[in-house]
């Protein structure tokens, strides 16, 4: 297991390009979700401003926020275009979805 100096240095390390998908999905759509970010929810955990700024490397400089459901699943998201209960709920049914998925 990393520790949050090597996590810190990883994301601080990453290359924009590496996030490209992200930021344009972010862009169109207004969240993020974990399928299309190189990083997991330990990141969002202790790094969110390391990765705020991995992003604003990549051109994305609006606001950004961070939504968790139950430590299962983290959504980042614009917190212009979003109100954090939106991107709540929509999580809960992305997880619920994902969950009957794989039952």
């Amino acid at each position: 297991m990393l520790d949050v100096r090597q996590l810190k240095y990883t994301v601080s390390r990453m290359a924009p390009e590496e996030i490209r998908e992200a930021v344009d999905e972010l862009r169109l759509e207004g969240l993020v979700t974990d399928g299309k970010t190189p990083f997991g929810r330990l990141h969002f955990n202790t790094c969110l401003a390391e990765i705020e700024a991995l992003f604003q490397r990549a051109g994305y400089h609006r606001p950004l926020d961070v939504v968790g459901y139950q430590g299962q699943a983290y959504a980042l998201f614009d917190p212009t275009r979003w109100e954090p209960v939106q991107v709540l709920r929509w999580l809960k049914d992305y997880v619920d979805t994902r969950q009957m998925e794989s039952a």
